[in-house]
């Protein structure tokens, strides 16, 4: 850690941009960095003077240490009322032939295909269907707990949940105390996007705004639940946009300290209204996860979302400030897959994860939701991993 710290500091002592240096010498003594800082590291900050910063900072932070969890998916539809501009998964309720719509059985009969396996969570996000309203999924919640009642229900962006406690009348404190004891144990980040007005009221202007995002997420922290926030970046957003987004989350964070994870998200332009507008380069990429790390100093964790970003591009970011690298994934989730992603069959078991965090000298720890950690692969080899797993 000692040669680290040197590094870093001789690296910051050796630029000549006034801006860059002060900044850098705020992180090195662990100041906050201001919005403007962040605005400047995004428009001067070379690729490996934000690396350098980044990774000093997730080393300090948890070490070698990058964690994944054994989860599963379940996708109830991708009929939707909303019409973001950016999203290649949803169909229109208007077409909802062209969708599927999943009942409670049918979700039921995936939460149980998982039975006598060590999976920890299951994630359940999807599309905002109509007939899908708080009692269908408060009805789901139960099932699922009062078959398997240690598996962590991790579900429903604050875009689901508003329209759901809308539709039904509640206030979203009422709702999220009914969704919680019925089963609800932590929420997504999914459904954040980019919290500015200018840009929200381009590409995603029918769904709940910034505001009702936090307050949802507020209202989760209060009641003792863990969240995580996401930003899809890469599209029409300024580098301010994407600072003013992380602040918003950085002062709600002040407040409850109820996020657990800060998870970018890369625009993908495959088959959605927005197809015109180029993807952004890996270089940028890595300048968004370690900018992240630098701003949000008071969220613990920085996670890159494997599916989404690719395998190798994966292992990179655990340079950039990363320290987690999200689950296993046991299903063909297709939210990316139909929007481009290189890993169109997004699937990697727990030998394989282990094998792509140790390939760049990581130390793989499987965990919980919460971070708890459940094992240390460090001194298992493949073989071991998959003998430990039968």
């Amino acid at each position: 850690m000692t040669a680290l710290i040197n590094s870093t500091e001789a690296i910051v002592a050796s630029t000549k941009d006034e801006d860059l240096k002060r900044i850098g010498h705020k992180i090195l003594n662990q100041q906050r960095i201001s919005f403007n800082d962040g605005v400047i590291l995004f428009e001067k900050g070379s690729l490996a003077y934000l690396g350098a910063l980044a990774n000093h900072v997730r080393e300090q932070k948890h070490g070698d240490k990058t964690y994944f969890n054994r989860n599963f998916h379940i996708e109830p539809t991708n009929v939707c009322v909303f019409s973001c501009k950016f999203c290649s998964y949803s169909r229109l309720y208007a077409h909802k032939e062209e969708g599927w719509e999943l009942s409670i059985d049918q979700m039921l009969d995936i939460v149980k295909s998982y039975d006598g396996k060590p999976v920890t969570e299951v994630h359940i996000v999807g599309g905002v269907h109509p007939k899908m309203n708080l009692a269908f999924f408060i009805d789901l919640l139960k099932a699922i707990k009062a078959h398997r009642p240690d598996l962590h229900i991790k579900g429903f962006t604050p875009v689901e949940l508003d329209y759901m406690f809308r539709k039904a009348k509640v206030s979203v404190e009422e709702g999220m105390r009914l969704t919680h004891e019925a089963g609800l144990d932590s929420l997504p980040g999914g459904g954040a996007e980019i919290f500015h007005p200018d840009i929200r009221s381009q590409i995603c202007d029918d769904k709940v705004n910034a505001e009702g995002w936090l307050h949802i997420h507020k209202a989760a922290h209060d009641l003792g639940m863990h969240s995580n926030a996401t930003m899809l970046y890469g599209h029409i957003e300024s580098y301010a946009h994407r600072i003013d987004h992380m602040d918003r989350l950085r002062k709600l964070q002040d407040e409850t300290g109820g996020f657990n994870t800060f998870i970018p998200l890369k625009f993908r332009n495959k088959g959605n209204d927005m197809s015109h507008i180029a993807e952004s380069s890996t270089i940028e990429d890595m300048k968004v996860y370690a900018v992240g790390r630098l701003y949000l100093d008071n969220f613990p964790h920085v996670k890159a979302y494997w599916p989404m970003l690719g395998r190798k591009s994966a292992q990179l970011t655990l340079n950039f400030g990363v320290n987690d690298i999200d689950g296993t994934i046991d299903d063909s989730t297709k939210i990316y897959s139909m929007a481009g992603s290189e890993e169109q069959s997004p699937t990697m078991n727990t030998a394989q994860l282990v094998t792509l965090i140790k390939q760049v000298k990581r130390q793989p720890i499987e965990r919980d939701t919460l971070y708890n950690e459940i094992h240390d692969y460090t001194n298992n080899d493949v073989a071991e991993v998959e003998l430990s797993l039968n």
